[in-house]
């Protein structure tokens, strides 16, 4: 066992010390005891001369090597909880649904409404481009967009 005399006193410093230079009064103890009996067991082998300093860089160490152990452990962990962000097969059939169903609504649309719609809302373009191209005002080519926007709405209710 150690013949360095460890009183109260003595014990209350170095826990001080190890708990400002880790940061963490709330381990401090903890840390302190486990830097002894390593301090016991090293000195079975080796002679301390200063063991004071020995049990404040000892617990140092061994905080250090807790908090990256508890890095690596958190960052694995989270590397094996990859959210899946894709959707269920059953979500892709029924979107693919949908989608041939607004594609049969497209074509249920006057002809013009069509193309003033898809260069809208596919080639976003502005509403007084759409009106130059067909020679309407931008007005009218809102409306038409409201016109598809309520037969398609309509059109796919309930898919």
């Amino acid at each position: 066992m150690s013949e360095v005399p460890i009183n109260r006193d003595l014990w209350r410093s170095l826990r001080q010390q190890i708990a400002r230079r880790t940061r963490n009064p709330a381990d401090a103890e903890d840390l302190l005891h486990s830097a002894y009996l390593r301090m016991v067991r090293y000195e079975a082998a080796h002679e301390v001369s200063n063991p004071a300093a020995f049990l404040v860089r000892t617990a140092c160490n061994i905080e250090i090597d807790r908090y990256r152990h508890d890095k690596v452990v958190t960052d694995e962990g989270d590397a094996f909880q990859v959210e899946d962000s894709f959707p269920l097969q059953d979500e892709v059939i029924a979107a693919r649904a949908r989608l041939e169903r607004v594609r049969a609504g497209l074509e249920r649309l006057n002809p013009k409404t069509r193309e003033i719609f898809l260069m809208s809302r596919l080639r976003n373009m502005k509403y007084s481009e759409i009106g130059k191209n067909f020679g309407i005002s931008p007005s009218a080519v809102e409306k038409h967009v409201a016109k598809a926007l309520l037969f398609l709405s309509e059109w796919t209710n309930g898919w």
